[in-house]
């Protein structure tokens, strides 16, 4: 049966933070959700058993141990949870994932950030935009997180996640970075890390790793993003602009 399985019963949260860290366009949600698990020393927390995600598992180089591709992460004194993610999320199953993760959500009184990398030309710094549901838009404010320019539309497992926000009236803000879809971006990233999740979390988070280990991250990340890239457009989490009907 789909659900999240908590593994660690004795972390207590009280309304925590989610950080989606799906991967997608640039691996923007996958190397931010990495990078504070990792800074952070977070706990395992959870494991995500939902429909669309592959039966396989995984395991890391310092222990024996098998994880499940999908994991919670969390971080008691921040009162923060990572979603974690070795794997794409099925396309065809993006819908049943997302009430699986929405369910947990809920029940648990959590405020997700979901995470996304745009295709669009950049500058030495790249954008930052967001766009929210429910009560979320005065966390974008408070942050001084303007929308993107234009129409656009949110695609892949993360559009399924905010579209069911959308549905059920959930609050909840999607981060929204500049990047190139062809590599991982661990500059988009840190964008997001600072100026996205770092206020509206209400955290502080040194991404100075994230600088200096920039290809190392890059070359790490290059087979997953290859991946990501021989899907169909729609099927991998991506922001994009709709063209045309303005």
């Amino acid at each position: 049966m789909a659900r999240i399985q908590i593994i660690d019963e004795g972390i207590e949260l009280k309304s925590p933070t989610l950080i989606e860290g799906l991967p997608g366009a640039g691996l923007v949600g996958k190397i931010a959700a990495d990078h504070l698990v990792d800074e952070f020393d977070m706990a395992y927390y959870g494991a995500l058993l939902c429909e669309g995600l592959p039966r396989v598992a995984v395991y890391g180089g310092d222990s024996p141990d098998l994880l499940p591709p999908v994991r919670l992460y969390a971080d008691e004194t921040r009162d923060l949870v990572v979603l974690q993610s070795d794997v794409p999320v099925s396309p065809k199953q993006a819908t049943e994932f997302a009430s699986c993760v929405t369910g947990w959500i809920d029940t648990s009184d959590a405020f997700p950030l979901y995470i996304s990398g745009l295709a669009e030309e950049k500058a030495d710094v790249p954008k930052l935009y967001g766009v929210a549901t429910g009560d979320g838009r005065p966390m974008l404010d408070e942050a001084e997180i303007d929308p993107p320019n234009g129409g656009g539309l949110v695609s892949g497992p993360t559009g399924a996640l905010l579209h069911r926000a959308v549905e059920t009236g959930l609050d909840s803000v999607g981060l929204i970075a500049q990047t190139d879809p062809r590599f991982p971006d661990p500059e988009a990233a840190r964008v997001v890390l600072e100026d996205g999740i770092a206020p509206i979390a209400g955290i502080d988070v040194n991404t100075d790793r994230l600088v200096e280990q920039a290809d190392e991250i890059q070359a790490a990340r290059e087979q997953l993003a290859k991946r990501l890239q021989d899907m169909d457009r729609d099927e991998s989490t991506q922001a994009q602009p709709i063209r045309g009907f303005q």
